[in-house]
């Protein structure tokens, strides 16, 4: 008797917890993973949303490992899906059309709305918002810039001179990469260095063109501060004033601008010899099939997109608003800073859009890995950079064709698998 009071109160508890889980909305994410700004997301982006929201976020990994899991069990508690347009590549079938949510007029980016449609007829994810990596530079690095050198139309070879000029004429090494083991330097290398030497990120890895390319950034690590090493946000180094100039993802540069807004300006990344390859980073929201509360889900979808919740993700994340909106004078000085620069550079006549890998699922991160490898063997440990790609090549086919992974911009389309020429 008492084991069956035992068992029909758990059963009860349990009921209760899952009614109370219910009625918030478990919105699982990949993105605003640091600390401060998970914060920000729950206490100022999301507090005026009608209803209660759980804003839970983890590495893409056990993200799409959880999701795989609900759906494979035909229910789950994840309400809404927050992530890179990327991660949704994989899981395309088990999203629900978004087309019909009412977003009230607000008007989205139709290129990016597209991209969300994951080439079918159906809207499986709605852009959420949009960020990307910028250069910026202490005014004090300015007096060494090559003679004729406009940073709005910087080159690679330009950039490799000015840090020369500065290491020579300072003694030290003062160009700053996030090599560290949290840096961001593998998208550096598939959408800035590969995409502007070779026009490709994938089919043309260990072609002659990338060949000049790794040997063009080993020069330019000549003069590079040998801490990079150990950088994971380029902010930190900036202030410092260990680094004079920098590459890095906007949220890692910005509080360098927000502290000290005088001692900085941003520019374009540099170009090569094809254009001037750029990473735009997309992050969109979408619901799996499997959302206890569909009516509560579309309308927490259709809130992220507000104006003003837009301007507050800003805010908490320094990624940018996907919907025309016109942002208030009493904006971070980063955000200043940066809103120009982006402009000027996606709409340069030689910008040369990359896109973040897609298609690879749960294998992305050894994608990447490939182009850390090779930055380690060549660029750190000094070896043949011929050998290099060609052993590196073999790996990055063999995880595309494992993938079945098509081609990605700046890639021409593929049907099946991208090629590794």
């Amino acid at each position: 008797m008492n084991a069956l009071k035992i068992l029909a109160g758990a059963a009860l508890a349990l009921s209760i917890a899952i009614g109370g889980a219910q009625a918030q909305v478990l919105f699982w994410s990949t993105q605003a993973r640091p600390v401060e700004e998970t914060q920000k997301m729950r206490s100022e982006v999301l507090k005026a949303f009608d209803g209660e929201v759980d804003y839970q976020v983890a590495e893409d990994g056990p993200w799409l490992t959880r999701l795989q899991a609900e759906l494979q069990a035909g229910s789950g508690t994840i309400g809404v899906l927050g992530g890179l347009h990327g991660d949704f590549s994989t899981v395309g079938a088990d999203l629900v059309d978004l087309s019909g949510v009412d977003v009230g007029g607000v008007k989205l980016n139709e290129a990016y709305k597209k991209l969300g449609m994951l080439g079918t007829s159906e809207q499986k994810h709605l852009p959420w918002m949009q960020a990307t990596f910028l250069m910026a530079a202490n005014k004090q690095a300015l007096q060494y810039l090559p003679a004729g050198t406009d940073l709005n139309t910087i080159t690679y070879d330009q950039l490799i001179e000015w840090a020369k000029n500065i290491a020579e004429k300072t003694g030290s090494p003062k160009f700053g990469f996030p090599a560290g083991p949290k840096g961001l330097k593998h998208r550096f290398f598939e959408g800035f260095l590969y995409p502007s030497y070779t026009g490709s990120m994938v089919t043309k890895f260990r072609s002659a063109e990338a060949e000049t390319a790794w040997n063009k950034f080993k020069e330019l690590w000549q003069y590079t501060n040998p801490n990079s090493t150990s950088y994971a946000f380029m902010q930190e180094p900036l202030l410092t004033g260990e680094v004079w100039v920098a590459f890095d993802h906007v949220a890692r540069l910005a509080d360098a601008f927000n502290q000290k807004p005088d001692e900085f300006v941003a520019f374009p990344a540099p170009a090569g010899p094809v254009g001037r390859g750029y990473m735009p980073v997309i992050a969109g929201v979408a619901i799996p099939k499997t959302s206890p509360d569909m009516d509560k889900a579309k309308a927490l979808v259709a809130y992220m997109l507000k104006p003003e919740t837009q301007i507050a993700t800003l805010k908490a994340t320094n990624f940018f608003p996907v919907v025309d909106v016109n942002l208030p004078d009493d904006m971070p000085a980063s955000v200043k800073a940066f809103g120009q620069v982006i402009a000027t550079m996606t709409g340069a006549p030689d910008a040369l859009p990359a896109l973040l890998p897609t298609g690879l699922g749960d294998l992305g991160g050894k994608f990447n890995q490939v182009y850390v490898d090779s930055f380690e063997r060549i660029v750190l440990g000094g070896q043949d950079v011929r050998g290099v790609l060609e052993e590196q090549a073999t790996a990055l086919k063999a995880l595309i064709d494992q993938a079945k992974a098509p081609c990605w911009a700046p890639d021409k389309p593929s049907e099946g698998a991208c090629p590794v020429d």
